[in-house]
Formats: structure tokens, C-alpha cells, sequence
């Protein structure tokens, strides 16, 4: 039988008898949520209070996996882990509820666990409530110690999204004091190091998922940290009325923005920068730029950083000072001038970049880097520094691609352009050499000990020995000078050698400089003229970027550009190969997108045609029970008018009506006694039919 409750209706389970619960907004209909695995009904203790309620999800063939069991007691584990209340579960089994299972096969491996009170991350995006600095703060940190804890134990949620984030702190209910502010629901997708890898991966939910990894399935111990990242910002960012009113709709992004230069994100990124400080700012912006789950920011990271913060002061964004701004701004467009040229506003616009930004799609940056180091391993080095040039000023300040970007610069600049001062390192090298520094010192010597030997003989007043040391000190002083006289001859000669060969040398430089200018501007026109091809091939988009190549190119002749078109026939083959590939991986990643969007609308009309079913059901047993009644009051009248024949026949409709749904009439006030003392009057015309 179906597993089709009422509200109201009774059910034991485990030995704890339970009522189903009436949905708060539409009376006569069980409270039921809908969910991709399975539905979840509302179970009220009978002998026990609100906040005790149970939750007993019921889930869909596809979901009912026998390995449940032992998942469910492993995670028995960690229900005493703020957050994680739901893993507090039991499974209906066919050796402990066998005669449940029986009578509603639905409830085979179906799972018993309390029921979290509150609303939804889900309902507060939905409804643009916006939310107060304190109310945001607290649960985004309440999320990040969620985070925080499981991954200190290696676990992950696997599915983390909006409509799994459940906020008891905004319950009606009122709630065991010590209650979490935020609890995680729909937990069969956990990973632990101790459980097995589901049959089925989930692969993240839209809005949340990064989409880099949303085709291949979520299962590590990474798994939340980019969906956890995004739902923290969001609950920061809902203190920002700006932010609420940007909402997509059933979360902030649009899943189609996932991990792209949107408008959204500059917006989000800027409201946490200014109301939250630098530090928030950061550690979602390494989120957005990841390449991988695991280089995401952990939950401890954002538990740290958050509870920095205050929930009263507002913090601004840092700024530097203007003066400081003004002096590296000026500086860096003075090196900049010198090697990157003004692009025209309408390429930049039809490349998506903002005049006056650096903003650019990675794709380009990425592609202009990938063709100047062609250039550079082919040998055209001035046609790899241009392109270079190009890529530097789109790239971001500061960031890795930048620092890489100006150091291939550098180098190629070396490379091309020698120190000019080649000759000053020429007379420089002739005054340090070895042979040059030892005559000096030589002649030095000789002159301070000459002088010596004069003073000395001064002394000894010998006018015969003065006179001798007189002529042998003028003699030892004209060989000193001679030799002096020489050496600085042979310097001066050794440093006319130098210089010649150092000009003549200089003289080849600027030769082989200006002949790899030559080739450099042949190969740069050459890459224009294949940049110019592949464009047109390529990219359909940017017709304006190509109007502006094409009016370079239309001073050549055409039997020129035909020529240097043959050459770049294979290369442009293989490009073409390239755009294909990347077309059919867009078509592909449309297809599941749109898959995924008729499974959601698929279940959203099952169950709304499921709710309409039930209101009808209700509405049907409603006027039966009213038939009923009215049969059983006309066969005890016309017994009371000795009218037999009419009372049987009242009472045949009466058993034929009650039989229809009979599981259901019996739970009915006093309907069973009504059916038993209509089938004895049919059995026994003497039977007196009681008044009831």
C-alpha cells in the first residue's frame, strides 16, 4: 500500500506511537517536504512536546539503498557535533519493522530522525528578507564552526545548498535552550573516510556548485568548501539591502556565473570588502578564483577571520592614501607608457572590458600568453615582447600573472637591448686589470722610496755622498719616470685597443639590433596578419577587433596575404580543430544544464499534482463521511417507519460506500459501529439499528 499519510493519522514506530503533522499553510494536507531524494513527513509524539518532533523520510526507489543502515550508524557518531542533529537516524528494516514495511512497502529502508524547526537558508533568499549586521554575522559563523567541525573529523556534507541549511534560530518553536542557530538536513550524501562511496554522486546544486567539478559528482572531504564559501558570503551580504535586491532568485548566482568575472560577484565582493573588511573580501575572492576545491579557503580560515569581527562597528574597506595612490599610480603608468600601448576604446568594448579597467576575460590574457611564447621559442623575441606588452595591461595588479608577465618583459628587453655603457665598462675593466694596478703600484713605490733615500742623505750633511745619492736619485728618477712613461703608453695604447674593439663591437651590436628590429617588425606584421586569420575563424564576437585588424591590413596586397595565408593552413586547421572541441564541450555542459533543469521542473509539478491529489482525496472522504451518515440515518428511519425493504437498501449503499475506503472510514468517528449494525440488520431484519 502507498505511503500516503493524512494529517493525523497514527503510526508506531519502533515502539513510539506518532501523529502525522498538518503543514502550517495548507490546513488538511500532512506537513510534507519534497526533496531530490525522497519526501520527508512531520511526526508529532503523541505523548511528548513540538519541539520532540520526528522526521520520517520516505525515499524514492532509486534512493533505497540497503547500505543505509550501516551509514546511518556511522553517523550516530556525530550527532552530538553542533549542526549535525539529523545524524541522530534510525532505519526502517524488514528484520525490526517488518509488518510496518509490509502493509506500506514505501517505508523499506526509509529513515526516522528529528525534525529541525525553522525555515530554510532557501526560504530567506526566496523571500528578500533582508537580515540585521548581528543576524548575519551570527549564523555565518555559526556555519563556519559547522564547517569547521567536520572537517576537522574528514567529513563533508557532499550537497551543501540553500535548502539543506535549516535556521532553527528563526523557529516559532520554542527550542531546548543550547539549541545550534544553524543545523544541515539531507545528509545521505555525507563522505567520511569510514563510509563507502554512494551508488549515486549528487554533483551540487545550482547557484553552489563550482563549475569546474559540477559534471564530475562531489564526494571528498573537500567537497563543501565552495558551496560553504558562497552560502557564509551570502548570509554577510543579506545585511546589504544592495545585495538582496541583486538576488537571482532561489540563490544569488545564477549557476550559469559560477567562477566568472560577473557583475554579481564585483557587487558581493565589493559589499563584504566595505561592511565586513578586507580579510572577508580576500578569503572569498580565493574561493571565486580556485582552480580546485582543495585550494579553497578552509572553514577554520573563515571561523577565524569571522570571529574578528564586531557585530556593531561597521567596518570600511582600506584605503591607501591618496598621495601614496597618486605617486604609484603615476609611476606605474610612467613604466607602463614605455611598454604597453593604448588600446582603442572599441576593441576594448568588444573584448567585454570597461574603458579605463584592467578587467578581462582569463581566456584572452591566457591566449596572448600562449602565442608571445611561441614567438619567443621560435626566435621572433621583439614580436614576444609586443605581445606581452598587450597581455601585461589587461592582467591584475599584483597578482601572479602580473609579476610573471613583467619579468618575460624584462628579460626580453635585456636580450634586445645591451648595456649602453659598454664603453665606460671598457676603460672601467682596463684601469682594474691586474697588469695596470700593479705598474701603478710599482711606480708609487719607486717615487716614495726615492724620496726616502734624498731626505736620508740630506741628513748625514756628506756633501760628497749627497751629491752622489743627488745624481743616483735623479738617475733611479728619470728610469722611474721612463718606465712610468712607458707603462702609461702601453695603457693608453692597450686602451685605444679597447676602445676600438669596444666601438667596433658596438658598431655589430647596433648592426645585428637593427637587422632583429627588421625581422622582429616582419614577424610582428607576420602575427598580425595570423592574428588576423584566426580571429576571423574564431571568434564571431569580436567583428569590431577584426574590422580594426582588417583596416591594417588593407594597405598589403592581396597576393601577399595569400601567400602568408598558405603557410598558416595547418595551423589554422588545428585551431579549428580547437573551436570545435570547445564547441561541443559548451553543448554538452547546455545539455546537462538543461537536463538538470527539467528534473527540477519535473519535481516541482509531481509535487504539485501529488498536493492537489491529496487536497482532493480529502475533499472526496469528506463528502463520503457526510453520505455515509446520511445512509445510516435513512436506514434507521425507515426501520423506525417499518419500512424494511428501504432500510436494507440504505444499508447495502452504506457497506458499498464504506468499502471503497474502508482503511480510511474505520479511523472515522463511530463509522465502524455504523457498519457493524448495518450488516446484522441486513443479516437479521430483527436487529433494532441504534441511533447514533
Amino acid at each position: 500500500m502507498t505511503f500516503q499519510p493524512n494529517p493525523g493519522d497514527g503510526i508506531v514506530v519502533n515502539g513510539t506511537a506518532y501523529t502525522v503533522g498538518q503543514h502550517p499553510a495548507a490546513p488538511g494536507v500532512a506537513y510534507a517536504q519534497a526533496g531530490r531524494q525522497g519526501i520527508v513527513y512531520q511526526l508529532i509524539p503523541v505523548d511528548g512536546e513540538l519541539h520532540e518532533a520526528k522526521a520520517l523520510k520516505v525515499f524514492f526507489p532509486k534512493f533505497r539503498i540497503p547500505a543505509m543502515v550501516y551509514q546511518s550508524e556511522h553517523m550516530g557518531n556525530y550527532r552530538e557535533i553542533p549542526g549535525l542533529q539529523v545524524s541522530s537516524r534510525e532505519v526502517l528494516t524488514p528484520e525490526r519493522n517488518g509488518d510496518l514495511i509490509a502493509e506500506y512497502p514505501d517505508l523499506l529502508y526509509a529513515v526516522i530522525m528529528p525534525w529541525i524547526h525553522g525555515c530554510t537558508w532557501f526560504d530567506v533568499i526566496s523571500d528578500q528578507r533582508n537580515l540585521g549586521r548581528s543576524d548575519s554575522l551570527m549564523l555565518a559563523k555559526a556555519l563556519a564552526a559547522i564547517g569547521s567541525s567536520m572537517e576537522q573529523r574528514g567529513l563533508a556534507h557532499c550537497d551543501l545548498s540553500a535548502p539543506n541549511v535549516m535556521l532553527p534560530f528563526f523557529s516559532e518553536v520554542k527550542l531546548p535552550e543550547g539549541a545550534a542557530a544553524v543545523e544541515l538536513v539531507d545528509v545521505e550524501q555525507m563522505y567520511s573516510p569510514k563510509m563507502d562511496r554512494p551508488d549515486v554522486l549528487l554533483a551540487g546544486s545550482p547557484g553552489y556548485a563550482a563549475h569546474r567539478t559540477v559534471h564530475s559528482g562531489l564526494w571528498s572531504s573537500y567537497a563543501d568548501r565552495f558551496a560553504g564559501a558562497v552560502i557564509i558570503a551570502e548570509m554577510l551580504g543579506w545585511s546589504d539591502p544592495a545585495i538582496v535586491n541583486r538576488a537571482w532568485g532561489e540563490s544569488y548566482f545564477d549557476q550559469h556565473e559560477m567562477q566568472t568575472p560577473c557583475e554579481r560577484y564585483f557587487l558581493l565582493k565589493k559589499s563584504l570588502g566595505q561592511r565586513w573588511g578586507t580579510r572577508i573580501a580576500d578569503l572569498f575572492g580565493r574561493t571565486w578564483d580556485s582552480q580546485d576545491l582543495s585550494s579553497c579557503p578552509t572553514f577554520g580560515e573563515w571561523l577565524i577571520a569571522l570571529s574578528s569581527l564586531s557585530e556593531e562597528e561597521v567596518v570600511e574597506e582600506a584605503q591607501a592614501p591618496v598621495a601614496a595612490a597618486a605617486a604609484h599610480d603615476d609611476k606605474a603608468d610612467e613604466a607602463r607608457s614605455e611598454t604597453v600601448q593604448e588600446v582603442p576604446a572599441e576593441i576594448m568594448a568588444s573584448l567585454g572590458i570597461e574603458p579605463g579597467t584592467r578587467e578581462v576575460n582569463d581566456n584572452v590574457v591566457g591566449r596572448l600568453f600562449h602565442q608571445a611564447r611561441d614567438l619567443e621559442d621560435a626566435g621572433n623575441l621583439s614580436g614576444a615582447l609586443e605581445i606581452f606588452r598587450s597581455a601585461y595591461h589587461f592582467v591584475k595588479k599584483d597578482s601572479p600573472l602580473e609579476v610573471e608577465l613583467a619579468a618575460a618583459i624584462q628579460g626580453l628587453e635585456e636580450q634586445l637591448r645591451p648595456a649602453e655603457e659598454s664603453s665606460n665598462r671598457g676603460i672601467k675593466a682596463l684601469l682594474l686589470s691586474r697588469k695596470f694596478m700593479l705598474s701603478t703600484a710599482a711606480a708609487i713605490v719607486i717615487l716614495a722610496g726615492s724620496a726616502i733615500t734624498v731626505n736620508q742623505i740630506l741628513a748625514e750633511k756628506a756633501e760628497s755622498r749627497q751629491l752622489d745619492a743627488q745624481r743616483l736619485a735623479e738617475q733611479q728618477a728619470l728610469e722611474k719616470e721612463e718606465a712610468a712613461r712607458k707603462q702609461e703608453e702601453e695603457a693608453r695604447r692597450q686602451q685605444e685597443e679597447a676602445a676600438q674593439k669596444e666601438a667596433e663591437a658596438k658598431k655589430e651590436a647596433e648592426a645585428k639590433k637593427a637587422e632583429e628590429a627588421k625581422k622582429a617588425q616582419e614577424a610582428e606584421q607576420a602575427l598580425k596578419e595570423q592574428e588576423k586569420a584566426e580571429l576571423q575563424a574564431k571568434y564571431e564576437k569580436q567583428a569590431k577587433y577584426e574590422a580594426y585588424l582588417a583596416s591594417l591590413e588593407e594597405k598589403k596586397k592581396k597576393q601577399a596575404l595569400q601567400e602568408k595565408y598558405d603557410n598558416q593552413a595547418k595551423y589554422e586547421a588545428y585551431l579549428a580543430q580547437l573551436e570545435e572541441k570547445k564547441k561541443r564541450q559548451a553543448q554538452e555542459e547546455a545539455a546537462a544544464r538543461e537536463a538538470a533543469k527539467a528534473e527540477a521542473e519535473r519535481q516541482a509539478r509531481a509535487r504539485a499534482a501529488q498536493q492537489a491529489q491529496a487536497a482532493a482525496l480529502q475533499k472526496q472522504r469528506s463528502q463520503n463521511v457526510v453520505e455515509l451518515v446520511a445512509l445510516y440515518n435513512k436506514a434507521y428511519n425507515a426501520q423506525v417507519a417499518g419500512n424494511k425493504d428501504r432500510a436494507k437498501n440504505a444499508a447495502r449503499e452504506f457497506i458499498q460506500l464504506y468499502n471503497k475506503d474502508k482503511a480510511y472510514y474505520k479511523t472515522v468517528g463511530k463509522m465502524s459501529s455504523r457498519l457493524s449494525n448495518l450488516q446484522q440488520f441486513i443479516s437479521d431484519d430483527s436487529h433494532w439499528i441504534p441511533k447514533l
